[in-house]
């Protein structure tokens, strides 16, 4: 299962809206086929792995990270291609969390007479489809809250520059979250100052959806953000009552625009996060400016943060964090599964947002193992 975990990180970034999924098949003691599920809408790893065996499957063990498909999408339903296979056993990392699964596969291979042992690796199955879990037990894309701040707390000097706090190793870093989420969001102010691309440049992978909020379409329409429409679109995010002559001029350069209900300062970001769930992303990557991150964090809305800290002081400047109406220590947002990483000159601190638990069922625990 060590092994089928390692293969289906080699799909990040590619697979989704699809979960990463690695298969391993091992015969009297040797691996004699593996696969993982390398991009969507290609085969699964369960057909990656069966195509790539070097000799019959009759008889072997069959890893999975996670559980069979039954239903026909882009691609056939594996659970009748493993059955056809008849392996004596089949283990299983994590339960398929999507609904029109969610157990069937297990079902189906248990009714044919194959050994069906869920739960091995579990939890390392399911954190590496954390996205993938969130998105299909609430309908709402995993947030990632990422920003560079120096010593003091600051994303930007007073005048509003902030080219660059952060080392170039620690800017590679923000490019690879890029790769790996679905759409990356920003507010119109970080568009406005660093006038940024959005795109992946600094390490290799797929560029994502450019998301902007803007409520009142002051963006300039020479913007970055707006070239490169056909590797990198951008989605443009305005208040319902976004005037006209602007959507039409947005609409004349090819890029889409999304109305959202207004809120204080902005847009209603539940709302937001709620209507790109419908559009398939499972995932977002939130760069800032400081008014986002503060939304963000104020209404409960990122799972991950990201901070990179540089060792610089700057004095007054443009705060990382506003006002979140917090007042005492208790109160304030606890990080849990805290980790600290040095990129370059930087320290880089991740975390998950206790008590913004999204609570995927889990699977059975039968045969819970380290295989």
């Amino acid at each position: 299962m060590d092994r089928a975990l390692r293969l289906a990180r080699k799909g990040e970034g590619r697979a989704s809206p699809n979960p990463m999924v690695g298969a391993v098949i091992v015969k009297d003691g040797r691996i004699i086929g593996e696969g993982y599920h390398v991009c969507c809408g290609e085969s699964h790893a369960e057909i990656n792995a069966i195509r790539g065996a070097r000799e019959s499957i009759a008889g072997a063990t069959f890893y999975v990270t996670l559980e069979p498909c039954t239903h026909q999408g882009r691609t056939p339903p594996c659970v009748q291609a493993l059955i056809k296979e008849q392996p004596a056993r089949v283990v299983i990392g994590a339960i398929d969390p999507n609904p029109v699964v969610a157990g069937r596969g297990v079902a189906a291979l248990r009714a044919q007479g194959i050994e069906t042992v869920v739960g091995v690796r579990e939890e390392e199955c399911r954190r590496l489809n954390e996205k993938f879990f969130k998105f299909m037990t609430t309908g709402l894309p995993f947030v990632t809250l990422k920003y560079a701040q120096t010593l003091d707390g600051r994303i930007a000097g007073a005048g509003g520059h902030s080219r660059w706090i952060s080392s170039l190793p620690a800017r590679r870093y923000a490019h690879r979250l890029r790769s790996v989420h679905d759409a990356v969001l920003v507010g119109t102010g970080t568009v406005r100052h660093d006038d940024p691309e959005l795109t992946v440049r600094l390490v290799r992978g797929k560029n994502p959806l450019r998301i902007i909020l803007d409520s009142r379409l002051d963006i300039p329409l020479k913007a970055g953000v707006f070239r490169n429409q056909d590797r990198a679109p951008t989605l443009v995010v305005a208040a319902v009552n976004a005037p006209e002559d602007k959507l039409r001029a947005l609409a004349g350069l090819g890029v889409e625009t999304l109305l959202v209900a207004a809120a204080p300062g902005g847009i209603n970001l539940p709302e937001l996060f709620r209507k790109l769930g419908q559009r398939g992303i499972t995932s977002v990557l939130v760069e800032g400016g400081g008014a986002i991150i503060t939304s963000v964090l104020r209404e409960r809305l990122a799972d991950r943060l990201a901070i990179v800290v540089a060792p610089k002081i700057i004095g007054r400047g443009v705060d990382a964090v506003g006002e979140l109406g917090l007042t005492t220590m208790d109160q304030a947002l606890q990080l849990t599964a805290v980790q600290w990483r040095r990129l370059g000159p930087d320290i880089l601190c991740t975390g998950d947002i206790a008590g913004n638990g999204y609570g995927p069922a889990k699977g059975e625990s039968a045969g819970r193992g380290t295989e």
